[in-house]
């Protein structure tokens, strides 16, 4: 249908329109109001059971889900660590005989796989933790019981965490059909009827004063010996380093004397050497000066055997100029 702009519409026509338009409008509000009412979000320590139009239940852990108003119903189940004292409560029997009396400390948590939600729900849905710390804490301590009478004071004063691990592994076959697991189990306290405890105590005390006095005197024997060998060892190497100094001394002491008869020697030769050389120069020196010698009145005598020539020739041409004269006079 087209109606055109500016129209007049009946009013009929009007009434029509609305009616669909607000149911629409309800029917949204609605839908809103169902789906903020249906909204749930989980918490990390509980899980949300959301059951009714399904078979199988619907489970929320840590997240967020539907759960349809008047439909289906929400429960809840807490899954966060809880700790449970486990009390005996008067004095149990140890396999010695003995009367004891211990606490513990059990930390338990609901499993979260699906066949440990489903035994939990049927034992503890929309319970709280003081509620299943009550429905759990008959069943831990009846174990704890048990596992008593298997072992003697002894063994349970010297190894409290076997003890517990024993506990923890015999009340976990039970706490498997509820849903539970045990995460530890710890002893936090134990005394006996007759104050056996303490003179275990003392004993041990008395053992180990014993033994400490042993390893004490041991102990200084040790580091009397010790010393002594030690004492001993340093007078070896003193003795053992002045003879070595004695030897290197005497050594040095041949090694000199041998060095010095060298250089003796050596100065001996050489002084000897010296002489020879010496003397040699002398008698080249003097050989010499006898050479020059004779040389000296070699030239001597030729010089006077010229002199004499020369007279000789002098007296000569006088005599002849003399004859000459005399001749040319005569």
């Amino acid at each position: 249908m087209i109606f055109l702009v500016g129209a007049v519409v009946p009013a009929g026509i009007q009434a029509t329109f609305m009616i669909p338009a607000i149911l629409i409008a309800v029917a949204v509000i609605l839908l809103i109001i169902i789906i903020a009412t249906s909204y749930v979000k989980a918490p990390p320590n509980k899980a949300y059971i959301i059951t009714g139009l399904k078979k199988k239940p619907k489970i929320l852990i840590g997240k967020a889900g539907l759960k349809l108003p008047f439909l289906e119903r929400k429960d809840e189940l807490l899954i966060e660590q809880i700790s449970i004292d486990i009390k005996t409560g008067d004095f149990v029997p140890t396999a010695d005989f003995i009367g004891v009396n211990i606490d513990a400390v059990a930390k338990v948590q609901i499993r979260t796989d699906e066949e440990g939600i489903k035994l939990a729900m049927k034992n503890f849905l929309n319970m709280r933790s003081e509620q299943i710390n009550a429905q759990l804490v008959d069943s831990l301590q009846g174990n704890m019981r048990e596992i008593i009478g298997t072992i003697t004071l002894k063994e349970l004063c010297n190894d409290r965490k076997s003890f517990g691990d024993q506990v923890q592994e015999k009340a976990q076959v039970d706490m498997n059909n509820l849903g539970i697991q045990i995460i530890s189990c710890n002893i936090q306290h134990v005394e006996d009827k007759n104050d056996l405890i303490t003179a275990l105590g003392q004993d041990n005390m008395a053992t180990i004063q014993k033994t400490a006095s042993i390893a004490k005197a041991n102990a200084e024997r040790d580091v009397a010996i010790a010393q002594a060998e030690a004492a001993k060892e340093a007078n070896d190497a003193k003795v053992s380093s002045e003879t070595e100094i004695a030897i290197k001394q005497n050594e040095l002491s041949i090694k000199r004397s041998e060095l010095q008869v060298i250089q003796d020697t050596k100065q001996a030769e050489a002084d000897a050497a010296y002489k020879i050389q010496e003397q040699a120069q002398r008698k080249s020196i003097e050989v010499a000066n006898s050479e020059a010698d004779i040389a000296k009145q070699e030239k001597e005598i030729e010089l006077k055997m010229k002199e004499a020539q020369v007279r000789e020739q002098a007296l000569d041409a006088e005599i002849k100029k003399q004859a000459d004269a005399e001749r040319y006079r005569q």
